[in-house]
This record gives C-alpha cells, structure tokens and sequence, in this order.
C-alpha cells in the first residue's frame, strides 16, 4: 500500500487540511471557554452544603460522565430541531463539546479547591474576610497553580474529540481528511495526514502544559 503513497495528492489538499486545522483550533477554543464556565458554575454548586444545588451538579456530571458524547452529540443535532431549536452545525458540535467537557472541568475545579489546607480557609474567616474575598485572596490563587496541568490534559482531549464533529458536517480537520479519501479514493493519505497534524497539536498543547507545570513550580519555589 505504502508503495503507491501519494504525497504528491496530500499536497495539493493542504489547503484543504490548513483550513481544517484552523478550524479545528479555533473551534476547540471556543468550546474549551465554555467549558470553563460550564465547569466553574457546576464545581460552586457541587461545593454547597445545601442539596438544593450540589445534587442537579452531581446528577449532571454523573449523566455527561456515563454517556458517550457521540451521543450527546447526536441528542443535540437531532433532538433540538425537534424542539424547534435550530442552530448550525457547528454551533451543535461547540455546545456539545463545552456540555461535554464541562462536567470534567468541574471535576477538575473542584479537587482543586478541596486541594487547599482547611486552615487556610480558617485563617480567612478568623480574619474577617467575606466568601468572596476568600476565594479570590486564598483559594483560587493557590487552586490555579493545581488545576493548571490538568485542565491543559483535558484540552487535549477536547481536541481529539472535536473529530466526532466530522459525522455532523463541521468541515475541521478529521472533515478534511474524510474528503480527500472519498474524492480520490485515497483513505491511507487523507488519514495518515490527519493524524500527523493532529500529532502536532497534541505535542504543542503538552509542551504548553509542561512549561506550565515548569512555570508553576518555579513560581512555587520562589515564593
């Protein structure tokens, strides 16, 4: 198979694959953001002593967590016109990406938080400092330099899965892929060049988060 390889097909489709790649990225952030908030609403209300709001978070990590998120993906592409929700394609896969990714984010939050000494937290109500004051003074500081490696292993994740969004028509990078095979019959170019770029991408998010972690810990010792 190897020996009939053409690389001269994979080039002309690298504009093509550029445009998918830039799509994939830029798609990735967006859904990374909201699954930021997403993860940040859920880990507050996980943290409450009251049912009222730890037990929907709880019930909604645990049901994201469960299920595979192609078909959390294909519950949103189908079931919201359903409802009379229409939204585009790619609009689907971002939502679906950050609900997903959400709920693992929060995970991540909050062993962050718990991470931090209760004294600590003592020390602050003892000093008459407010909730708030607390959080942005003496947790959150110290829960970021924590959560910073991980949440940057779950954007690699994200990543990789942002190829579900393929089955759906978003024209990223695994799309790109997808249409130099069908167009010229070609699956080992279009897929071995997928997964090249999408080595890059992962090598060049793990390099972030490993001069993150160097950072941190620099930042760690000086203080």
């Amino acid at each position: 198979m190897l020996e009939n390889f053409s690389f001269r097909t994979i080039v002309e489709y690298l504009p093509l694959f550029g445009q998918g790649l830039v799509t994939t990225v830029w798609l990735s952030v967006l859904a990374f953001a909201g699954a930021l908030a997403i993860g940040i609403v859920l880990a507050a209300m996980n943290l409450q002593r009251g049912r009222l709001f730890r037990m929907p978070a709880k019930a909604y990590i645990d049901a994201v967590r469960a299920t595979p998120l192609l078909a959390q993906l294909y519950f949103l592409y189908f079931g919201l016109p359903r409802l009379g929700i229409i939204l585009p394609e790619l609009v689907v896969g971002i939502l679906a990406l950050s609900l997903n990714s959400g709920a693992y984010v929060a995970e991540i939050i909050r062993a962050g938080i718990l991470s931090i000494p209760r004294g600590q937290v003592e020390a602050g109500v003892a000093s008459g400092m407010t909730y708030i004051q607390r959080m942005r003074l003496v947790i959150l500081p110290q829960a970021f330099k924590v959560t910073i490696p991980p949440l940057l292993g779950q954007a690699i994740v994200l990543v990789k899965d942002s190829a579900l969004l393929s089955l759906i028509a978003v024209a990223e990078l695994t799309r790109a892929g997808q249409l130099l095979a069908s167009d010229r019959f070609m699956p080992a170019e279009g897929f071995i060049t997928i997964a090249a770029f999408y080595l890059l991408l992962y090598y060049g998010l793990k390099g972030l988060a490993a001069l993150s972690g160097r950072w941190l810990g620099l930042a760690g010792a000086r203080t």
